[in-house]
């Protein structure tokens, strides 16, 4: 079953009988993973899982759905406000979706924007930290989709919410996309809504309002534009009215297509093919031939992506046609002053540690 289709059986759109049957078994095996989450969320809270400490900040960005919420463009700006600061960056993660050897697509992504902040993966990530610390002289880490890893103790837990499917469709895996029941919003230092210009300021308030019921408390609450910054291929890049008012084609392998074909129109582009892989997609020689030939026959000035896909691809052209991938920065709209007040300790602090040693 492909990702558009999953995503409407969970939301409910797949309508007949044999959809409500399989939402039926779905809902019945969320219960074993309600209990499993919460049993593992407890052994932690009570401190009967050890959580590891290191020697400098570790800053967590993390969800609590599936799929994605923005995380990249968040791991991103955070790292450019410490390096302007004169820190000394790691981002570490697991490296989900890679295959063994080879760096994952969000790796490959921040590599680019990012040469001079090491990324080490690792399903250990205390071992992970600990090595950019010791052996790299780390002052920060940037933990990235550390929300459900809570073996590795953190200063500040920023959890993202994304606008467009907030609460994953109010269910738990395998019947909706949460990761974890929405108490788990209890433990974020600060909440941060993704993708706050996709929907009106009362959708907002809602979410908002939700969110915090959720919580039990009132977080600082932050919300994040998802803003196109350019258009870039292999070694170039154009401004985004390079494409504007033209027709493309598009395609992404990413947790939420919704929310980047929403940005596309944004950029005026007219959207004229449409495709979606699977998250993570990694593209074979076949899946590039596949591409070259949808290429040839779409009415189209050329074809765009997604850079987490662009990554993986590394081709100027498919077929005649230029491929260009869409560069997606974060723009904080709301909660400025609030972010700055957690930030900038945790600078000071790095800094101050690394004038000791």
């Amino acid at each position: 079953m492909d990702l558009q289709r999953i995503h409407g059986l969970l939301s409910g759109e797949q309508r007949g009988i044999g959809a409500a049957l399989l939402r039926s078994g779905l809902w019945m095996a969320q219960g074993p993973y309600w209990a499993a989450t919460t049993w593992r969320n407890r052994q932690f809270d009570r401190q009967r899982r050890e959580i590891h400490q290191v020697a400098a900040p570790v800053i967590s960005v993390g969800n609590i759905t599936t799929g994605g919420t923005g995380k990249t463009p968040m791991v991103d700006y955070l790292a450019r406000y410490f390096r302007q600061r004169e820190v000394r960056v790691a981002i570490v993660s697991r490296g989900y979706g890679a295959e063994e050897g080879a760096r994952n697509d969000e790796a490959q992504e921040l590599e680019r924007r990012l040469p001079d902040v090491p990324h080490l993966q690792n399903p250990d990530r205390f071992a992970a930290a600990a090595t950019a610390i010791e052996e790299l002289e780390s002052q920060l880490i940037l933990l990235d989709d550390g929300f459900q890893h809570r073996r590795l103790a953190r200063d500040l837990d920023l959890v993202l919410i994304d606008a467009l499917n907030p609460f994953g469709y109010g269910h738990l895996l395998p019947r909706g996309l949460l990761r974890e029941s929405l108490r788990g919003l209890r433990r974020a230092s600060a909440l941060v809504l993704s993708r706050a210009n996709a929907v009106s300021p009362g959708q907002r308030e809602s979410i908002r309002n939700r969110a915090v019921a959720a919580a039990g408390k009132s977080q600082p609450w932050i919300e994040a534009a998802h803003a196109p910054q350019a258009w870039v291929g292999v070694d170039m890049a154009e401004p985004l009215m390079a494409l504007q008012g033209k027709r493309v084609a598009a395609f992404c392998g990413i947790g939420n297509p919704a929310g980047f074909r929403h940005t596309l129109e944004e950029c005026g582009v007219e959207i004229a093919e449409w495709q979606v892989f699977p998250d993570h997609h990694s593209y074979t020689r076949d899946d590039v031939l596949q591409l070259e030939r949808w290429a040839a026959t779409v009415q189209a000035e050329a074809i765009v992506c997604t850079e987490k896909d662009f990554v993986k691809l590394q081709v100027e052209s498919l077929g005649e046609r230029p491929l260009r991938a869409l560069r997606i920065g974060l723009q904080i709209q709301q909660g400025a002053e609030e972010l700055e007040l957690l930030l900038a300790p945790l600078a000071a602090r790095a800094l101050a540690s690394a004038d000791r040693t």
